[in-house]
């Protein structure tokens, strides 16, 4: 996937810095092996670890790197971190040089580091220095690409639609459960739209946003990674957008131009928020962002379920990978273990992250979450149970994904405004994609 990220300069905390100084990660020996002092002491061992993200989240991930560091008293810790428009070209720029930390962050990209040959395998550790018997099968399968497991998922979202349960009381009507139709789900859509009155919407329209889940519903995907090629035709995408065009005649979608206006990826300007649309598609952890900003109580409810139920899994909101050159492997499988499995870094991590990838730690956070997080961990555990019945193939990001995502939001908005009927509409959108793919390939 070639993208590319406006430069920005790579903050260093300066609260992790000690007189280490900022090293590569290449002195001293891994614990546990034969490099010992004279004294049959263990040499101090220093890692690098880079993530991006803001303050907050620095704050949380140094507190848990000094609790790593009293539990493994040879091992310094150094993180940096940056606001995320700048951290990939920094971490590309060390990789290049030969200078990545030994530890960094990956999102859904990780793909594309995979296919350069720059992340550490990970199975050699597993079973020893870190420990995946608790973390769910489709977070190991994300992190497993081209038979080798090379990323360690740190926190897991899973996508749901969003209720605003005081619309549905003020329309007298039930908030829906898990088990529904999208059949079920443009009538619920429609009858609040009318009940509710001028103004107010059944639903916002996801076409983009739920396109993958449309397809692997019906048992193809965005992206055949083993192929290397797209996992889908046009004949496969029109009757998804047709689907919303129906919605859009009937009256229970969001208006095109109140789409524009009140984008649902702006919290602060959603509907959902202000009560004048009662249901959207969201990821987990950002129902509470949505109930930060209103007195209507939300929750969750699963997707609509296809001919091969939701198609909803855990996915990951983003992982560690470890450099393939690192001087200290172990200690690097270590501290992956030490995210994902120790209760005092889930305490300290919380859900920053989304939530924890591990049974135990999932249930160790749900004893002291507020009721907003309470619907998120019933929620995340509901779709875990579900995913275990129903499994579907993990997915990944197509190469070209931005500019794919831009043609996809560009073709739902000819669709929407009548500049294009959707045969039309899809047969371009489709053939941009295709274009798209094989320049990104």
């Amino acid at each position: 996937m070639k993208k590319r990220y406006g430069f920005m300069a790579l903050a260093m905390l300066a609260g992790t810095l000690s007189a280490c100084g900022g090293g590569t990660g290449d002195q001293g020996t891994a614990a546990g092996t034969s490099g010992g002092t004279e004294q049959g002491k263990t040499e101090a061992v220093e890692l690098r670890i880079m993530w991006w993200g803001d303050q907050k989240r620095a704050d949380r991930t140094n507190e848990a790197l000094r609790k790593f560091e009293e539990k493994h008293p040879n091992v310094k810790v150094i993180g940096e971190f940056a606001p995320s428009s700048g951290y990939f070209d920094k971490l590309n720029t060390q990789l290049a040089s030969g200078t990545a930390p030994d530890v960094f962050f990956l999102g859904g990209n990780v793909v594309d580091y995979a296919n350069k040959g720059v992340l550490l395998e990970l199975e050699p550790y597993v079973g020893k220095e870190l420990n995946l018997s608790d973390m769910d099968k489709g977070m190991i399968d994300y992190g497993t690409i081209k038979g080798k497991l090379q990323h360690i998922s740190a926190g897991a979202n899973a996508r749901g639609i969003v209720v605003n349960t005081e619309l549905f009381k003020k329309a007298g009507m039930e908030v829906p459960k898990d088990g529904w139709t999208w059949d079920d789900y443009a009538r619920i859509s429609k009858e609040l739209t009318e009940k509710l009155g001028k103004g107010y919407y059944g639903t916002y329209d996801f076409t983009v946003d739920g396109m993958d889940i449309f397809l692997k519903q019906r048992g193809k995907q965005l992206y055949d990674m083993e192929n290397n090629a797209l996992g889908f035709e046009a004949k496969d995408i029109e009757e998804w957008f047709q689907y919303w065009e129906r919605m859009r005649g009937e009256g229970g979608v969001v208006t095109p131009e109140q789409q524009v206006s009140n984008p649902p990826a702006d919290t602060s300007k959603s509907l959902i928020v202000t009560g004048r649309a009662a249901m959207g598609l969201i990821s987990s952890n950002q129902l509470v962002a949505h109930q930060n900003l209103t007195k209507d109580a939300l929750t969750l409810v699963q997707l609509p379920r296809g001919p091969k139920g939701t198609a909803v899994i855990f996915e990951s909101s983003q992982g560690l990978s470890g450099y393939a050159k690192t001087k200290h492997p172990k200690e690097v499988a270590q501290l992956m273990n030490f995210f994902i499995n120790d209760p005092d870094a889930a305490k300290i991590l919380g859900n920053d992250r989304g939530v924890p990838v591990t049974a135990a730690m999932r249930d160790l956070l749900k004893k002291e979450a507020n009721p907003v997080e309470q619907i998120i961990y019933d929620y995340t555990s509901r779709v875990s149970e579900a995913g275990k019945k129903e499994p579907v193939k993990v997915s990944y990001n197509l190469p070209g994904f931005t500019e794919f995502s831009k043609l996809a939001e560009t073709t739902v908005q000819e669709i929407g405004f009548g500049k294009k009927d959707v045969q039309k509409g899809v047969e371009d959108f489709y053939n941009g994609t295709v274009k798209i793919f094989n320049n990104n390939k």
